[in-house]
């Protein structure tokens, strides 16, 4: 288990991270250290790019509009990234902000926004859900930013489905009622989570999913969930069975 420090202010920067390097920060970075938390020379920052690990650094100049760090050593390696894409119907912007936040925490590599035949929302704010993902990543100690793609319509994002990756249908009419059990028969792999909008996917939608040869469907329980709860719950059940929670 890391050994992780939840004291030390962390922060993403998109700079090379090396031994006893100088790292100049942003003009916003400086703002938000020097000016908000109050920063001066010698205070320490934990520093990440979601390549090169994270590193502890000193403060060297307490500018507000462009500070310095120096880099004094690498507190945590680099870990191997997951491979589960969570591809997703958009819903609500504060709900969605939600989502965001807690696919980052729970280790989604990929975000695909996807419309679907029910989808409410569209014409999101990819800036916002950045920087969602960037604070998110910062607050809970995760060492990689998910990459965020464009969205798609879903019939498109099948008809280019690659065999290679398992597709984890999240399907409340699942053969097996038991999530634990569908996801022990399922090979592991790349994956990738499909939520579907509020009202569902409809039965052509449904027709399409269960035609793609490496489907999963995956029943989340008795109850219906909301869109932003069932995210959690599958990617939680994912990682606890093929991904990186399984305790080899």
């Amino acid at each position: 288990m890391p050994d992780y420090d939840y004291r030390t202010q962390r922060l993403f920067v998109d700079d090379a991270l090396t031994d006893q390097g100088t790292l100049p920060l942003s003009r916003e970075a400086s703002h938000y250290l020097v000016t908000v938390l109050r920063f001066s020379e010698g205070d320490a920052v934990l520093v990440f790019n979601g390549k090169d690990g994270e590193w502890l650094g000193k403060m060297t100049k307490a500018d507000r509009k462009a500070a310095t760090l120096t880099l004094v050593r690498q507190t945590r390696p680099q870990p191997e990234p997951t491979d589960i894409d969570y591809l997703f119907a958009p819903i609500k912007t504060g709900r969605l902000d939600y989502l965001v936040q807690k696919a980052v925490e729970m280790g989604a590599s990929r975000l695909t926004p996807v419309i679907t035949r029910h989808t409410q929302f569209s014409r999101l704010n990819a800036e916002r859900m950045q920087a969602n993902m960037v604070e998110a990543a910062e607050q809970c100690g995760v060492l990689h930013v998910p990459e965020l793609t464009p969205e798609i319509k879903l019939d498109a994002l099948l008809a280019q489905w690659p065999a290679t990756r398992t597709l984890i249908f999240c399907d409340e009419r699942a053969d097996i009622p038991n999530p634990v059990a569908a996801l022990q028969a399922t090979k592991p792999g790349p994956l990738a989570v499909l939520i579907g909008p509020e009202g569902g996917f409809s039965a052509e939608e449904r027709e399409i999913i269960l035609k793609i040869p490496s489907v999963t469907r995956l029943s989340l329980g008795p109850r219906i969930l909301r869109a932003d709860t069932a995210g959690i719950a599958a990617l939680a059940l994912v990682q606890a069975i093929l991904g990186d929670w399984r305790m080899n």
